[in-house]
């Protein structure tokens, strides 16, 4: 089984490529989508549809986790992050590509087993669990490669 993870948003996008073979986890490919600050909110979200069809096609993942949104205290940024969550879900639905949705407590829990585990905490975990020299940089790309494990975890226990 081929999971994409994604961590979305609308400055940066998060991914991950993990692969489930005999309940082993093996990171294929990570990265982000970034789009540059000038461009209209719907060119970005262009782009961010753009770039990940590409990374659909290239992988051919048969699930993806996405996070789901919470709310902050930022509300432009919440709304964003919805946007980009939106192009994302619906680049999946179009390529028949079922979506498993987590919260933040759900990703934290499954990678460190505490579900108010801090950001840094969960890096480390991401590093050590998919076997990596260093934390993955920027933090949306260790979120998404979170994201999958969870999803792979939550598979695997089924």
């Amino acid at each position: 089984m081929r999971i994409i993870g994604i961590d979305p948003g609308t400055a940066i996008t998060g991914f991950s490529i993990i692969e489930v073979k005999n309940k082993k986890l093996n990171l294929l490919d990570h990265g982000y989508i970034r789009t540059p600050k000038g461009l209209q909110n719907c060119q970005r979200l262009n782009q961010i549809s753009q770039d990940l069809k590409t990374i659909v096609k290239k992988w051919s993942p048969s699930r993806a986790a996405v996070e789901k949104i919470y709310f902050s205290k930022n509300v432009k940024t919440a709304i964003s992050v919805a946007e980009a969550r939106g192009v994302v879900t619906q680049i999946f639905a179009e390529q028949g590509i079922e979506v498993d949705e987590f919260g933040p407590s759900e990703i934290k829990s499954a990678v460190c087993g505490n579900g108010s585990a801090d950001k840094k905490a969960v890096q480390k975990m991401v590093k050590l669990i998919m076997n990596l020299e260093t934390i993955p940089k920027p933090d949306d790309v260790a979120d998404a490669i979170a994201i999958a494990i969870c999803s792979a975890n939550t598979k695997i226990r089924q």
